[in-house]
Parts: C-alpha cells; sequence; structure tokens
C-alpha cells in the first residue's frame, strides 16, 4: 500500500513540474537577460552625458535622454499578476536544481509515509475491535485450542502477544509473562522502526539544503573571481538564489518530518500501554487458573 501511495504522489506532483520547468527556466534567463540590459543602457546614457558638452540649450534634450516612455520599458513578462504567482512555486522548484529535486522527491516519500503510519498505527489494527472480549470468554470458558486458533487466524500485535504467552502454559506463569513480555517489546521495536524513516528524513533533508547552499555560494563567488571582482548583480543573483531557496527546501521538509516523528513515536507509546493492559485482562483466568494450583 505505501508503495503504491509513493508513485501515485510522485506521477501528481511531478506532471505539473515537468510542464512548467522549462517555462521557469525560461522566465529565469529572460530576467537575468533583462536586468543585464538595463545596465548596459544605464552605462551607455551616463557615458553619453558625460562626452556631450553641457550648454544653455542641451538641459531639455539632456533630461529627456534620461526619460524613457513607458512603451521603451521592457517588461520581466507578459503574464498577469495571477499567472506569475500560479508559476512562482514551479520557479522556485526549477531555481533549485537537482539539490531541490531531491528533496522534493524527500518529501514526496515522507508524505506517503506518513500517510501509512496514520492508516496503521491505529488502535483497531493493533487490538481489533472485540478480539479481546471473544478470547477472554474463550479463556474463561477453558477453550484453549479455540483460543489458540483465533489468534493465529488474527495475528495482529494483540494476538501474536497472546498466542506467544499462551504457548509457554505448560511451564507455568512465570514463562507465560516472560513470554508476554519479549514479544510486547519486540512488537513495540518493530513499530518505532517502521516511524524511524521519517527521523532519517527530517535529518537528511536539512543536511541536502546546507549543501545547496554551499553549492551556491560556491557558484556566486566563482562568478566573482571571473570577472575579477566586477560582477554585477545578475552574475551574482542566480548562486545566492540557489542558497537560499534550498536551505528553505530542506527545512520546509525537516521541521514537520521531526514533528511527526515525534507525534508518532508518543502514540506508539501509549497503544504498546494499552496492549500491555488488555493482555493482562485477558490472561487473568489463566493466571488464576495457577494462583488456584499453588
Amino acid at each position: 500500500m505505501i508503495l503504491r501511495t509513493i508513485i501515485l504522489i510522485i506521477v501528481v506532483f511531478l506532471i505539473p513540474i515537468c510542464s512548467n520547468a522549462q517555462e521557469a527556466s525560461l522566465n529565469l534567463e529572460g530576467l537575468n537577460t533583462i536586468i543585464k540590459d538595463q545596465e548596459d543602457t544605464a552605462i551607455e546614457k551616463v557615458t553619453a552625458a558625460e562626452s556631450t558638452p553641457i550648454t544653455a540649450q542641451q538641459p531639455v534634450s539632456v533630461v529627456s535622454s534620461d526619460t524613457s516612455s513607458p512603451s521603451d520599458v521592457p517588461t520581466p513578462s507578459s503574464e498577469t499578476p495571477s499567472q506569475k504567482r500560479r508559476n512562482s512555486f514551479w520557479n522556485l522548484i526549477a531555481a533549485s536544481g537537482l539539490i531541490g529535486y531531491t528533496i522534493i522527491l524527500l518529501s514526496l516519500f515522507a508524505v506517503a509515509l506518513i500517510i501509512e503510519y496514520a492508516l496503521t498505527i491505529r488502535s483497531k489494527i493493533l487490538m481489533p475491535p472485540g478480539f479481546a472480549d471473544e478470547a477472554l470468554q474463550l479463556l474463561s470458558q477453558g477453550q484453549w485450542a479455540a483460543f489458540v486458533q483465533k489468534c493465529q487466524a488474527d495475528m495482529s500485535p494483540l494476538a501474536q502477544i497472546l498466542h506467544a504467552g499462551i504457548k509457554e502454559y505448560e511451564f507455568g506463569w512465570d514463562a507465560i509473562e516472560k513470554a508476554v513480555e519479549e514479544t510486547t517489546a519486540e512488537q513495540a521495536s518493530r513499530l518505532y522502526r517502521k516511524i524511524e524513516y521519517l527521523n532519517v528524513i527530517g535529518n537528511i533533508a536539512p543536511m541536502l539544503g546546507l549543501l545547496g547552499t554551499v553549492v551556491g555560494m560556491v557558484t556566486a563567488f566563482q562568478q566573482l573571481a571571473e570577472s575579477e571582482g566586477y560582477a554585477r548583480a545578475a552574475d551574482l543573483a542566480g548562486g545566492i538564489y540557489l542558497a537560499l531557496i534550498t536551505t528553505v527546501e530542506g527545512l520546509l521538509v525537516a521541521i514537520p518530518c521531526l514533528a511527526l516523528y515525534s507525534f508518532f513515536g508518543n502514540r506508539i507509546a501509549a497503544l504498546i500501554s494499552e496492549t500491555t493492559f488488555v493482555v493482562e485482562q485477558v490472561l487473568s483466568p489463566v493466571k488464576k487458573t495457577f494462583a488456584r494450583k499453588k
């Protein structure tokens, strides 16, 4: 079930990414080109103004040369504001590069895990409704064979604990109690290992974000070195943007994962305690039987 959930989420999420990634990259390249053109135009205007001698008749022409009509000002995009807001999320993903895509895939895997945990780590799954009452009734009536068959047919965590305990019946109550404790610890350990994936994702995601930060800063300083200290803002913007956006993505994935890891851990502890109490209630007739023999 978890594999199907992961595949479904990845397909639903990656379709719009593939359709918008190319458009987003073109928008970013166009924006950088516009910034560079504006800087070149400003430099040319300043150079022309400095080379032209200033006379009494020239102030008007100088002012008019610095003032451009609305039609001459380049626009970054012809999209409407609603389209820009709609594409901004995909622009962020496209700008984050390979590291950002890796973080997004981790987030999809985390979502699938959270859904699977929410559906399986529940009281109804660990302790099926009505099972404890039926098991207690069978033990009270001395129907040991029927009790064992019921536990083997169900095989929920509660059934496995009861079955492990009743198998030690011939060795006395101490052996039953020990088998119950060991099986309970085993079931708890299995559940804790199950949610450990969230903890792993919560620790890996910010490390990937930090990696993106380092790569982005290296890119920015590389541009600065290649320009011999005369890099323009447009040359450094790409690396700094990558550094910041990957950090944000890593934290956005890590914080919910770690919080939900703690939440599911507390839920498992509560369910195991409740299961232990139910097991004691179900096995009370067996305990009374050994007490009477003494």
